[in-house]
């Protein structure tokens, strides 16, 4: 056990220092990065000064090198268009990023659980019918098109909820929803397909024979081991949650780092990219290591496999 976790802290390390190499690269994609972050109108001079701030002159695999040993200490240098240091920038919109994400996480995941355990209990009843309907529109809808269509009619139409910022819980309500539908449409298929298959086990049918009660068997027997699958769906989809908020965040004008990456890029602020896309994929990582060890601890069967 203490092998494979090892092994995972190991394959995580090159994960992160490969997504440090792809954010470094990302300057260099169009040209020379000094000529991109000045403006058309700057003289050479001040492109030369700007590259030489910036180590652009010297070899690629020292600026690499550099670029590492900063990373690791948490400097990413200065936002060009904030004037401050771009991870401080990065830091102050990330909050805002993890409550969208826990937010929709939570409400797709409670949402999905009672819906995909009745339309399973209930297999072939209305229940599943609409649980099969809200997977399908779930992941069918694009989330800018939702996201659209509720501030049309829950903001504009019917003066319900605000349809922009991050002042109250009422600014979080469709942000949420509209980034919570895609992992709701996915958890409700796959709670309701992992509750079918445990339910047609034999210790389920050996627990009714029993005489115990119906809805007991399918909480401690049934639903504790259908949900076993869904633990590593959700901690992928909190990674997704947080680094894809991009579109929910800009629509809804909500001030995460999704927005704030869309507005480095409008300004070429290479530093906040750097950072944002570092931060993100850094926690993606963690995310999913942390998801692969507690899946060892709750099924059985994979940690003797390991062992």
């Amino acid at each position: 056990m203490l092998r494979y976790i090892v092994r995972r802290l190991l394959q995580s390390v090159f994960v992160i220092l490969g997504v440090t190499f792809v954010a470094f690269g990302l300057m260099f994609l169009r040209g020379d990065p000094a000529n991109l972050m000045l403006s058309e109108h700057a003289t050479q001079q001040e492109i030369q000064e700007l590259r030489q701030r910036m180590g652009f002159d010297r070899p690629w695999p020292e600026q690499y090198a550099r670029y590492v040993a900063k990373a690791v200490q948490g400097d990413f240098g200065t936002s060009l268009f904030h004037r401050t240091d771009a991870m401080r920038v990065v830091v102050e919109r990330l909050p805002a990023t993890l409550e969208l994400a826990i937010a929709a996480l939570l409400l797709s995941v409670l949402v999905a659980v009672s819906l995909g355990t009745v339309a399973a209990v209930y297999r072939n009843s209305l229940w599943d019918r609409i649980s099969i309907v809200v997977a399908m529109v779930g992941q069918a809808v694009p989330n800018y098109f939702l996201g659209v269509l509720l501030i049309l009619f829950l903001g504009v139409r019917w003066n319900l909820l605000p349809i922009s910022g991050r002042d109250s819980w009422q600014h979080l309500v469709m942000p949420a929803i509209t980034l919570a539908a895609l992992p709701l449409a996915q958890n409700t298929r796959m709670v309701r397909s992992s509750l079918l298959e445990v339910l047609g086990q034999d210790y389920i049918r050996t627990a009714h024979a029993k005489g115990l009660p119906h809805g007991f068997v399918i909480w401690r027997h049934g639903l504790r081991n259908a949900l076993i699958p869904l633990i590593t769906l959700v901690g992928l989809q909190f990674g997704y949650l947080i680094s894809g908020a991009i579109i929910v965040e800009t629509i809804f004008a909500w001030p995460g780092v999704g927005r704030l990456i869309l507005q480095a890029v409008g300004v070429k602020d290479f530093p906040v990219i750097q950072a944002a896309v570092t931060i993100l994929a850094t926690i993606f990582v963690l995310l999913n290591l942390i998801v692969d060890i507690a899946y060892t601890y709750l099924d059985p069967r994979i940690r003797s496999s390991i062992s």
